[in-house]
């Protein structure tokens, strides 16, 4: 009859990305934080989720478990019918790599390097020849509009550009999950609304599953689905 372990799994096989009964806290001057008190979720291909709310109440730390930067302390995640957090090092670093796109409100690019440098260091990162990668990052470089900055340092461009050179960056091994986090959280009008329609072209162009943690209203009014999270679980506030 197989495992618990195992018969969950086969119940989440066919589906593209579940979360059952996840729990993450912190210890904090000898207290313990519970942030996340058994969360579950269904995402399919293709899907967009905003993730809604106050500051504090545990958004960024769910982000940071889909994208396996974190682990929970306890529950599970299957990712196309396996549990992710059963994989080794070297196995869960090459899901962060391939399958998970990052977009932070901060770029975490770095200026000393060209657009098109930082573009191209998940590609390398990933094993590909310098001009596979290069190729790859030009076009995903001109994609989001910056055919004419691609060898322009990181330090001279504007907060608008920046973000889309990391959102080129996230994007250039295309991911089947991209993670934003405040993605326009600094940038004016003009580029948030720039950014918030590269989103939306790139997910359907894509296919990609698009989780926002955001308190943009707007960005948030794109997604087909907008959730919070309230006790420590996520609660849903709009389905399409």
């Amino acid at each position: 009859m197989g495992s618990p372990r195992d018969r969950d799994k086969d119940a989440f096989r066919d589906r593209f990305l579940s979360i059952r009964e996840l729990y993450k806290g912190f210890d904090n001057s000898n207290a313990r934080i519970d942030i996340l008190k058994g969360v579950n979720i269904d995402l399919n291909a293709g899907e967009t989720l905003a993730i809604v709310g106050a500051s504090g109440i545990g958004k960024s730390t769910l982000l940071h478990i889909l994208g396996a930067l974190d682990r929970p302390d306890s529950g599970t995640y299957y990712f196309k019918g396996e549990d992710i957090f059963l994989f080794d090092q070297t196995r869960l670093a090459r899901f962060r790599n391939k399958t998970v796109g990052f977009v932070f409100q901060f770029h975490y690019l770095l200026p000393e390097f060209s657009a098109l440098e930082n573009t191209m260091m998940p590609a390398l990162i990933s094993g590909q020849s310098k001009n596979k990668a290069r190729a790859f990052s030009e076009a995903m470089l001109v994609r989001v509009g910056l055919k004419d900055r691609l060898n322009f340092r990181i330090a001279t461009l504007s907060g608008g550009e920046q973000q889309r050179v990391a959102l080129a960056r996230s994007l250039v091994l295309k991911p089947e999950i991209l993670l934003a986090d405040e993605p326009t959280g600094n940038l004016d009008k003009k580029n948030s609304e720039y950014i918030h329609q590269l989103f939306l072209e790139l997910n359907h162009e894509l296919n990609m599953t698009l989780v926002v943690v955001t308190h943009n209203t707007e960005l948030a009014s794109y997604m087909s689905r907008i959730m919070t999270i309230v006790d420590g679980k996520l609660m849903s506030l709009k389905e399409s």
